[in-house]
Parts: structure tokens; C-alpha cells; sequence
């Protein structure tokens, strides 16, 4: 082989080992910003299926409850009731009721002419006759959804069912399994939507990034314009390049391990509350003085597949950052009911603690769920106390509002972890509070030279001072017991008495327990 010949060979040669590796680069640098891309619409699109669901629910709820009033139709009363309902209801915008297949009221009053009843587009597992692109007589170029049960309906601004947070540029469209587009965020073409919803889970469509999301009633898609990573993609180019093949190859690894590794707890924790795999074990609650159990708190538990199961911790914060912690208190309720409704109803002094998170404590969207949940049980709601962090007192006044109606329904209220928080003397007495927990840290300061063990005492009297039941948490030896007890504190609950337990375990607990007192 000649010199010239050689030297054009290793110019070719060296020209491919370098241009096939910035080639690679280019590759996988587009590859993983559209990966990660996907899984970021992906999780608005399951977003938004979550919204669509509680819109629906709450539309659902409102319209059964109105259905049950017993009132004269178009009555004063009635009208009242349907306007209240329409302004606690978040996602409704107006209630009227339909007589002979013509509106004869709303929840604004009584109405003139012959507006009739609307055609359904389809009907919801729950009777529920949707029509998803109605104008109303106010308001023609603002299309509404309605939804009908029995007489009744409701008009619905299709915003609620995306109404979702997202990053500027994201498009969404919510639509029924069947096609049938419900609402849309942010304009994006309907044409598209419909060959999307059609087609592959995600991908490119016309300059459009999208993802899907499917749910068991709704279909969405989260889209957004191909440039919008094209700066992204361009910046990481310029540092994946100098490094080289390996350095490249491992950047990528990582960046791939991360993300999934920060995206993975919110899907699997979104298909736990779809799949239904939280359980609730119950902590026995017991009377200092007499050793008797008088309740226990509900305490979940997430239980995979296989059967392990995941400290709280673990996932109550990130279920409270996403909003599916109202979808796992919703289960807890549930779990209470079906797991105790014999016991409670044959032992009417035995009560059960539900948590609240701090959501609920200031929008008290759990209450109706825990009438409904209650509804023909036999249980009865003094039975279902319900317990508050300091976290959830933030905004004091609709932290009140929520505790006053906790108490109108019969439920007792508790400050649980009491002590943890910023909570002063000011704010709990101004708060309807029926008991007082005192949290485990300070209970492990008792008989302790510990620099915070004075503070427990302190709070004894606080609560004695506001007239609160005591209930002290994380009791683990007689001495602490003895402490409390002679501090005239009415209740404990630790490991002293009982560990948390399932359902069976504590009924057999609870039944011992009142077979010896």
C-alpha cells in the first residue's frame, strides 16, 4: 500500500471516530430531551384525568344531594338550596331544574320562556346524562357542559376538567373514551387532538410533542410546540460534545436514571391510588385512668403488590404536593367504614381518628365525603373523630370554618402532633376543638434531663387551661404512663398498650380488651 493510500485510510478512519461519536451525541441528546418531554406531559395528561374525576364526583354529589331535598320544587327553599350548592360546589356554574322536559328554575330563581332539555352525548356509570357542548342563553359564545340526574342539572365551564397547572406553551384537551373532546387548555387544535386520542400513547404530530393519558372515563393529551426544546437540546450539545463517547454515554445514563428515578415515585404512587392498594391499620386508643380502649386512630398504609408496605413518610409528602392525598383520605374513610361498621354500631362509646391534611382543613372537601361515606351505616358521627396537624391552621380562618362544621355534622376535632408546629395559645382559643395530642417527642422527654422535657407539663396545662381531652402519643413505658397519669391526662396511645394493627387484629384487640375491664 502506498504512503497516499495510507494517509487517505487513517483520514477516513480518524474522520469516522470522529464523526460518528458527535453524531451519537447529537442522537441521544434530542432522544432524551423528547424522553423527558413525554414523561413531563404525560404526567399533566394524568393530571388532568385526576382533575376531570373530582369535577365529575363533585358535580355528581351536588345534583344526588339536590335530588334527595325535600322541598317543593321551584320553591324559595329550593332555589336556596340548589344556589348554595352551586356556589360550594367549585366546578358547578349554575343548577336548574327541569319539569315536563322544560327548565322551570335555577339557582338563580324561577325562569321565563321554554328552554328545553338538551340531548345527552352519553351517559356516566352513574346516571349521569352528559352533554358536552351546550350555550347557554347568557352567554352563547361561551359554550358550557351540562349534566343531568333524574330532573336536575348543572352547567360545568369545561375548564374545570383541566384545570391543571402547567408550564406556559403546554396545551391540554380532556375527552371521553369514546372521542367526544370535553374541554381543552390553552387552544390546542382539535384536529389534532382527534388522530392524537386515536393513535399511539405519545410521540410527533404536526411540530407537536404530545403525550396521553387514558383513565376510565377520559382520555387526555398534553401537547406543546416541537421549539419549545429546541433551545435545551442546542445547550446540551455544546457540553455532551467536548466530553466524547464514554463521557457522553455515562451523561446520559445518569440524566436517564435520574429522571426516572424523580418521575417514578409520582406514577407509582398515582397508580397505588387507581388501583386502590392503600389499607388502614388502627393504633388502640386507651383510657389512663381505667385501662380501658376507647378508639384508635386510623393510620395507612401503602401495600405494594407484593405485599411490602411503605411507611408513610415515604409518600404522604409527595401525595400532598400532587393532590392525591384527598384520593388516599377518601380510601381511609372507606377502609373505616368497611373494616369497623359492625364494631362501631354495636359499641356506640368507641370512636375512630381520621387525619386530615392540611387541604382539607382548609377547604373541608372532606366532610360531605365522610356524611355520604356514614350514610345508612348505623354509625354515627361522634363515633368518627377527626384530627388536624398544626400545618393545616395556616390559614386560621377557613381552618375554623371547616372545624365549626366538623362539629354541626358530630364529629369531635383533635390537634394532633401538637407541639411540632407554630400554634399559640391565641389560635387554640379560637379554634372549636374538642382534644388535645401531645406529640411523641415530648412524651420521650419524660423522666429525662432532656432541655425540652419542661415544655410537656406546660402543655398539659394549656390544654386543661382550654378545657381539651388530652390524649398522649408514643407512650412506650410505665413510667411515662405514671407521669401522665398523675398529671390527670385522660388518654394514651403507644406501643405501652398496643402496637398499630389491621382491622381483625384490633377488633380481637378491642373485644379482649373489654372482656377483661
Amino acid at each position: 500500500m502506498d504512503r497516499p493510500r495510507i494517509i487517505v485510510t487513517a483520514v477516513v478512519l480518524a474522520l469516522l471516530g470522529a464523526i460518528v461519536p458527535i453524531v451519537a451525541m447529537f442522537h441521544f441528546s434530542w432522544v432524551l430531551a423528547v424522553q423527558e418531554e413525554h414523561d413531563r406531559l404525560a404526567l399533566f395528561a394524568n393530571l388532568a384525568i385526576a382533575r376531570a374525576d373530582i369535577s365529575l364526583r363533585d358535580a355528581t354529589d351536588a345534583l344526588r344531594e339536590i335530588d334527595r331535598f325535600a322541598s317543593d320544587r321551584c320553591s324559595d327553599g329550593h332555589i336556596a338550596r340548589m344556589r348554595q350548592l352551586t356556589i360550594n360546589t367549585r366546578a358547578i356554574e349554575e343548577m336548574g331544574y327541569f319539569e315536563n322536559g322544560l327548565l322551570k328554575c335555577t339557582s338563580w330563581g324561577s325562569t321565563e320562556g321554554s328552554v328545553a332539555q338538551t340531548a345527552p352525548d352519553f351517559t356516566t356509570r352513574d346516571g349521569v346524562a352528559v352533554t358536552a357542548r351546550m350555550r347557554p342563553l347568557a352567554n352563547h359564545d361561551h359554550p358550557l357542559m351540562a349534566l343531568r340526574y333524574k330532573d336536575h342539572n348543572v352547567l360545568v365551564d369545561p375548564v374545570r376538567f383541566v384545570d391543571v397547572i402547567v408550564d406556559p406553551g403546554t396545551q391540554l384537551a380532556l375527552a371521553t373514551n369514546q372521542g367526544i373532546l370535553l374541554g381543552t387548555l390553552n387552544g390546542p387544535d382539535s384536529a389534532r387532538i382527534d388522530k392524537i386520542i386515536a393513535g399511539p400513547g405519545k410521540g410527533l404530530d404536526d411540530g407537536h410533542l404530545f403525550a396521553t393519558a387514558r383513565g376510565a372515563d377520559w382520555t387526555a393529551v398534553a401537547s406543546e410546540p416541537e421549539s419549545q426544546i429546541v433551545d435545551s437540546v442546542r445547550r446540551q450539545r455544546l457540553l455532551l460534545l467536548p466530553l466524547g463517547a464514554f463521557i457522553a454515554a455515562f451523561a446520559i445514563g445518569t440524566v436517564v436514571w435520574l429522571s426516572r428515578r424523580r418521575l417514578s415515585p409520582l406514577r407509582e404512587l398515582q397508580i397505588a391510588v387507581r388501583k386502590r392498594e392503600f389499607i388502614v391499620h388502627y393504633q388502640p386508643i386507651v383510657e389512663l385512668r381505667t385501662g380501658r380502649c376507647i378508639g384508635a386512630e386510623a393510620l395507612v398504609r401503602w401495600r405494594r403488590p407484593d405485599g411490602s408496605l411503605v411507611r408513610p413518610d415515604l409518600f404522604i409528602p409527595l401525595a400532598e404536593e400532587s393532590g392525591l392525598i384527598a384520593a388516599i383520605t377518601d380510601q381511609v374513610v372507606a377502609h373505616v367504614v368497611l373494616d369497623l361498621n359492625r364494631l362501631l354500631v354495636a359499641n356506640r362509646s368507641l370512636h375512630i381518628a381520621i387525619n386530615l391534611s392540611p387541604a382539607d382543613v382548609e377547604t373541608a372537601r372532606i366532610l360531605p365525603v365522610i356524611e355520604k361515606a356514614l350514610q345508612h351505616t348505623g354509625i354515627r358521627p361522634r363515633q368518627i373523630w377527626l384530627e388536624a396537624t398544626e400545618r393545616g391552621f395556616v390559614n386560621i380562618d377557613s381552618a375554623r370554618s371547616t372545624l365549626i362544621r366538623a362539629r354541626e355534622l358530630g364529629h369531635s376535632v383533635a390537634i394532633d402532633d401538637f407541639g411540632t408546629g407554630y400554634s399559640s395559645l391565641s389560635h387554640l382559643e379560637g379554634l372549636p376543638l374538642d382534644a388535645l395530642k401531645i406529640d411523641k417527642s415530648f412524651i420521650d422527654t419524660i423522666a429525662t434531663n432532656s432541655a425540652t422535657s419542661s415544655v410537656t407539663p406546660h402543655i398539659i396545662d394549656m390544654a386543661k387551661t382550654l378545657k381539651l381531652k388530652i390524649v398522649a402519643e408514643g407512650v412506650e413505658t410505665q413510667a411515662q404512663a405514671d407521669y401522665l397519669l398523675e398529671r390527670d391526662v385522660d388518654f394514651g396511645q403507644g406501643w405501652l398498650f398496643a402496637k398499630p394493627m389491621p382491622a381483625a387484629e384490633f377488633i380481637a384487640y378491642y373485644r379482649k380488651m373489654k372482656q377483661s375491664a
